[in-house]
């Protein structure tokens, strides 16, 4: 057969399956590939058939059917897999080619595949993709890094499989080089986790602290989602408490209350770390999953541990109205952390990232698609060196707003002993930020106490580090000075 294909997929699971059908659709030959090749005929007789969809039966058919620039893109398992498939793929390959990993590969792994592949003299592209299965065979966002070269012959084919925004513009662009694309992605990740930990935790103020039932809960949040609050994960939660278990009873009141999670959160958190940018809310939402596996722990200490009934009296629609002020308020505190942690990589990598073009990415297609998105675009825009999107006039006036309700949820849920540590975390960070003066002056006093850390003064220009002999037993040398 003819080398006439424009792309190859190899990993047939749902993701790589869907987005080979989104190709075809959109008038590309895809080769599909897979390491049991029983998927491969499966899929051609199944799914794919009557389509253009070609199947190939070794990486060696698969390569031959591809037209130069060869396209070859991965849908396998983060880690090793992709390792073992690119040095498999690079004997067959000539200088040009392009091999691209639309899995959730960590973006350090990417930054060393693309400097190891173009060592051979073929380009790499790491991409992200969201919006699970609907997304990939409907239009899914597609944030790719990696070789700039590599980005004008795989343009044309990830841009029309994209979801599109109003306007028809694609939530697709190139967003870096090396790992950046994958950074991005773990970003929204990242924030996904936040997002889905604060609207459980307005999930649980309702159920136990309201006594509300999944029926009136699925009415709050329909009409949620015709507000501020729209977005896809909104929609699922109204969705999700509609659904019935076979007897008519809420299926939601039957899962277990164990959260998993795949790693890209964690990876959030671990990088922000490094990079010394306080992603709180995202930490609270990883670690809030942690908790949540603590199954048999929690059992045995809800025998033991006493604290307040967690029933809140009052107005109901009044207090269902703070719930909503506290999830929206603490939505923007998270993405301005968001936004945070990737200037701080764009800094440290040497990236280019274009913020508002995030947002746009973002709008559609993926997880965390809302109407939110396009606020943060237009503050960007406005701006592009906006420092924080707490500042921006319309997230400004937006959490002035929403204040008192924000306050009023988080200590009626600390009264009545209903964690929000989401909720917590993120109005804690906003008066933090809004600080002049914090208690750091305190703590580093003690520092330079028992470590001789040093110290600067208020009343001596910034760089000047001081260290002083506070017990009268100590010496004059300092350790070193700190690092802020």
């Amino acid at each position: 057969m003819e080398p006439n294909a424009d792309i190859a997929l190899i990993g047939l699971a749902v993701m790589g399956q869907n987005l080979i059908l989104n190709m075809n659709d959109h008038g590309n030959t895809v080769v599909a590939f897979n390491r049991t090749i029983s998927k491969v005929d499966e899929f051609l007789a199944k799914e794919a058939k009557g389509t253009n969809v070609i199947g190939a039966h070794s990486i060696e058919e698969m390569v031959s059917l591809l037209k130069r620039p060869r396209r070859v893109m991965l849908m396998v398992k983060a880690g090793k897999p992709v390792d073992e498939f690119i040095d498999h793929l690079l004997p067959l390959l000539e200088p040009g080619d392009i091999i691209i990993d639309g899995g959730n590969s960590l973006f350090e792994d990417t930054n060393r595949r693309a400097k190891y592949v173009e060592s051979k003299g073929l380009l790499y592209i790491g991409t992200g993709v969201s919006g699970g299965e609907e997304g990939a065979r409907h239009g899914p966002s597609i944030m790719p890094g990696g070789s700039p070269a590599a980005w004008p012959h795989v343009k044309p084919i990830f841009q029309a499989i994209a979801a599109k925004v109003d306007d028809g513009t694609p939530c697709c662009d190139w967003v870096g080089e090396n790992g950046a694309g994958h950074y991005v992605k773990m970003v929204h990740n990242g924030i996904e986790y936040g997002d889905m930990q604060l609207i459980c935790e307005a999930y649980h103020l309702m159920k136990d602290g309201l006594g509300m039932t999944a029926d009136e809960m699925h009415q709050v949040f329909a009409e949620w989602n015709k507000g501020d609050l729209d977005s896809f994960l909104i929609e699922i939660t109204a969705n999700i408490l509609a659904y019935k278990d076979a007897d008519g009873q809420p299926l939601v009141d039957r899962i277990l209350d164990t959260a998993g999670q795949k790693g890209t959160g964690k990876w959030t958190v671990i990088n922000s770390a490094d990079l010394g940018i306080p992603i709180t809310l995202i930490a609270e939402a990883v670690y809030s999953r942690c908790v949540s596996a603590l199954k048999d722990d929690r059992v045995a200490a809800s025998k033991k541990l006493r604290g307040p009934k967690p029933k809140i009296p009052g107005d109901r629609a009044k207090f269902i109205e703070n719930i909503r002020q506290a999830l929206y308020a603490s939505k923007i505190v998270s993405y301005a952390q968001g936004y945070l942690l990737m200037r701080a990589a764009a800094k440290e990598y040497n990236w280019n990232l274009n913020y508002g073009g995030i947002a746009l990415m973002w709008r559609g297609g993926c997880i965390i698609r809302s109407r939110f998105l396009g606020e943060i675009k237009r503050a960007f825009d406005k701006n592009p060196k906006l420092s924080n999107l707490m500042l921006d006039k319309f997230f400004a006036k937006a959490i002035k707003q929403c204040q008192r309700g924000w306050r009023n949820a988080v200590a009626t849920a600390a009264k009545k002993g209903i964690p929000v540590p989401a909720f917590s975390t993120a109005l804690a960070f906003y008066d933090g930020f809004r600080s002049e003066r914090l208690p750091a002056n305190l703590l580093q006093a003690q520092r330079d106490y028992f470590g001789a850390h040093t110290y600067e003064r208020v009343d001596k220009p910034r760089g000047e580090f001081f260290h002083t002999n506070w017990t009268g037993r100590g010496g004059t040398t300092a350790s070193g000075t700190y690092t802020v």
